[in-house]
């Protein structure tokens, strides 16, 4: 019982945790008393048994936990002729508020991506507030100490509540300066999902069905509020959100274990998913507006409708990551264009590609990638050297083991 009253309550963390920002206007605030709130759900559902709303208990728990703080520190300003307080009376806790709380975490997404706050501020808060990550796996996605993320994220807290950052999605003219911040986030918390920076698991469903989630009422406000040639790369993202979820079945055995995207049983690919991702790409490309995110899908795209992995177009996909790069340039981005050409002119090209690039030296996958090509090259002493590196710098268990496979073969 204790384990499912967890997972419901992690399900219904964000939505609570947008609610009270709503209320209170102060995200630490918020936070703390949602903590306390859930400290109270673990000891009580287990033997009372689950409300019949839990997002709105957790809420009115949390909320009558903020007004005593706040009456116990003064901060109650009793000459605006009590309209706090007629507005956020305490509720007891056997009258909940409405199952349908409204959802606040599309202005919490945007108050968080206010271009006031830095990138790294916006992803990191929005990461921890809406993906319900962790300070250190958030630290850890960043490859920096946790005691600067912790500063990070107390100070884009701080300047919220005393800039008084207005807590609403923006109007329309607004929102095009918002929107890079916003998708980014949003593409990061699936990553964060996709393949967790931490833990034993290969995968976190509930942060990339998060992401899915948000990534479609975005698309949603922005046909809205500025048509469907203003969205396309909010269609683009959500395509190659889907397109990359649609695998996860077929991502790793029972027992955990990474199986590659070649190794793949694609009958376990999700083809609705599939499906889906593919009509919203054509959509968003058929307004001739391509960016970054709908090639990223249109290489998903390529993956999710080969029949095998033999039968990829990987000098296609070699071409979009030209494109993208041009784009975007990025070292990690001109690593992924070296693997298509390896897969698509053989692995004596790619290598080459690989070995000329700069900047990678501390990230994993690089190694990882020249590590593999050298084994398919019969370079087996150099293979496991790189196979070395790239496990050293893994944070990940299930891709631990299977560099730790790779390097036993080499051997």
């Amino acid at each position: 019982m204790t384990d499912a009253v967890q997972e419901l309550i992690q399900v219904e963390r964000g939505r609570v945790l947008a609610t009270l920002i709503g209320i209170l206007r102060d995200v630490e605030l918020a936070e703390d008393c949602l903590q306390d709130a859930m400290i109270a759900a673990l000891r009580r559902w287990p033997t009372d048994g689950v409300p019949r709303s839990p997002a709105a208990w957790l809420t009115t728990v949390a909320r009558n936990r903020a007004l005593d703080r706040l009456r116990h520190d003064k901060r109650i300003d009793h000459s605006e002729a009590g309209q706090w307080q007629l507005e956020n009376a305490r509720t007891p806790e056997t009258d909940m508020l409405p199952d349908d709380i409204p959802d606040e975490r599309l202005k919490l997404m945007f108050t968080c991506c206010h271009p006031s706050l830095a990138r790294e501020a916006q992803v990191a808060l929005t990461l921890q507030t809406l993906g319900g990550l962790s300070t250190t796996e958030i630290a850890a996605a960043f490859l920096v100490p946790l005691g600067t993320m912790q500063q990070r994220l107390v100070r884009a807290k701080q300047k919220i509540r005393d800039a008084r950052i207005p807590y609403d999605v923006p109007p329309a003219h607004a929102l095009a300066e918002r929107l890079d911040a916003v998708l980014a986030v949003l593409y990061l918390i699936f990553n964060a999902g996709y393949v967790t920076s931490t833990g034993d698991g290969l995968v976190r469903h509930d942060l990339c069905a998060e992401a899915i989630r948000l990534g479609r009422v975005l698309c949603d406000l922005m046909r809205t509020q500025t048509g469907d040639a203003q969205t396309t790369e909010s269609y683009g993202l959500l395509a190659l959100m889907l397109l990359h979820d649609s695998r996860r079945a077929a991502r790793s055995t029972p027992e955990g274990d990474l199986i590659l995207l070649e190794d793949q049983d694609r009958t376990l690919w999700d083809a609705v998913q599939v499906r889906e991702g593919v009509l919203l790409l054509d959509h968003a490309l058929s307004f001739q507006r391509v960016g970054a995110y709908q090639i990223q899908a249109a290489i998903a795209a390529l993956h999710a409708q080969a029949p095998s992995a033999d039968q990829t177009d990987w000098a296609q996909i070699a071409l979009l990551y030209e494109a993208l790069h041009k784009l975007h340039p990025s070292p990690v981005v001109a690593l992924n264009h070296a693997v298509a050409v390896a897969m698509s002119d053989g692995a004596e090209r790619g290598l080459l590609l690989v070995e000329g690039l700069e900047g990678l030296d501390e990230y994993y996958l690089y190694h990882a990638v020249r590590a593999d090509l050298l084994r398919r090259l019969g370079a087996l002493n150099d293979a496991r050297a790189a196979y070395a590196s790239a496990y050293a710098m893994c944070p990940n268990r299930a891709e631990r083991a299977y560099l730790s496979k790779r390097m036993a073969e080499c051997a």
